[in-house]
C-alpha cells in the first residue's frame, strides 16, 4: 500500500523550503559569498542537496511509492538519448542568454561566476561530485516525483504537473535574477517534456547534467 497523500505533503514541503530558502538567500549571492572560496560553497551546495536528496528517497521507500511512477530505468540508449537532449538544450540555452545580453535583460550571473572553479581539482569535484549531485536532485524532485509520482498517484496530467513544475523550478532559481528565472522556467518546461516523452528519470538527468555543465564551459574565466 502506498501512502500517496502522506509523501505528496512531504514532497510538496520540501519544494515549499527550497524555494523559500532560495529566495531568502538571493540577495546574498555576490555579496555574502565575497568571503567564501568557490570549493567552500560548492561543498555547501553539494551537501544540501545531497541530504535533501536522500530524505526523499528515503521518503520515496517508507511511503512505499512504486519506483516505476519515478521512471527509474536505465541503459546505454536512455543515456545517449540524454546527452542528445542535454546538448540541444544547452545550445538553446546559450542562445536564449546571447539574446537576452543584446537586449540589456542578462540575468545574474553571480552564483556562476562563484562558483566557477580556478584549478584543476576544483573543475573535477564540479564535473564529477557536485554538479551530478545537483541534477540528480532536481530531476528527482522537479521531474521524478512533482510529474511521475504524484500523476500515477493522483491521476492528474503529467503535462499539467509538467507546467507547475516547471515554474516552482524557475522560483527555486531566483539567484539568476528575474530574468534567469523565466529563461530557467523554460528550460525547466524542456526538460519535464523530455521527461513526460520518454518516462525516464536517467534520460532529464543526464541532459540536466550536460546543460549545466556547457553552461560553466562555455563561461569559465
Amino acid at each position: 500500500m502506498a501512502y500517496w497523500v502522506a509523501f505528496a505533503a512531504f514532497a510538496l514541503l520540501v519544494t515549499a523550503g527550497l524555494v523559500a530558502l532560495t529566495r531568502a538567500s538571493a540577495g546574498v549571492v555576490g555579496e555574502g559569498t565575497d568571503d567564501l572560496a568557490a570549493g567552500e560553497l560548492l561543498l555547501q551546495t553539494t551537501l544540501s542537496q545531497a541530504v535533501v536528496g536522500a530524505l526523499l528517497v528515503v521518503a520515496v521507500w517508507l511511503a512505499g511509492i512504486p519506483v516505476a511512477s519515478l521512471g527509474v530505468a536505465a541503459s546505454v540508449e536512455l543515456a545517449a538519448a540524454g546527452v542528445a537532449v542535454g546538448l540541444v538544450l544547452a545550445l538553446g540555452n546559450e542562445a536564449a542568454m546571447r539574446v537576452l545580453d543584446s537586449a540589456g535583460l542578462g540575468y545574474d550571473e553571480a552564483l556562476r561566476e562563484t562558483l566557477t572553479p580556478e584549478e584543476t581539482r576544483g573543475w573535477l569535484i564540479l564535473c564529477c561530485v557536485a554538479l551530478p549531485v545537483v541534477a540528480g536532485f532536481e530531476e528527482l524532485l522537479f521531474r521524478g516525483i512533482l510529474v511521475g509520482a504524484l500523476s500515477a498517484g493522483f491521476g492528474v496530467s503529467p503535462w499539467v504537473l509538467a507546467a507547475a513544475s516547471s515554474v516552482v523550478f524557475g522560483a527555486a532559481h531566483t539567484a539568476q535574477g528575474a530574468t534567469g528565472v523565466v529563461v530557467t522556467t523554460l528550460l525547466g518546461f524542456a526538460l519535464a517534456a523530455a521527461y513526460v516523452l520518454t518516462g525516464s528519470l536517467l534520460v532529464v538527468f543526464v541532459a540536466h547534467y550536460v546543460v549545466n555543465a556547457a553552461e560553466f564551459a562555455a563561461h569559465a574565466r
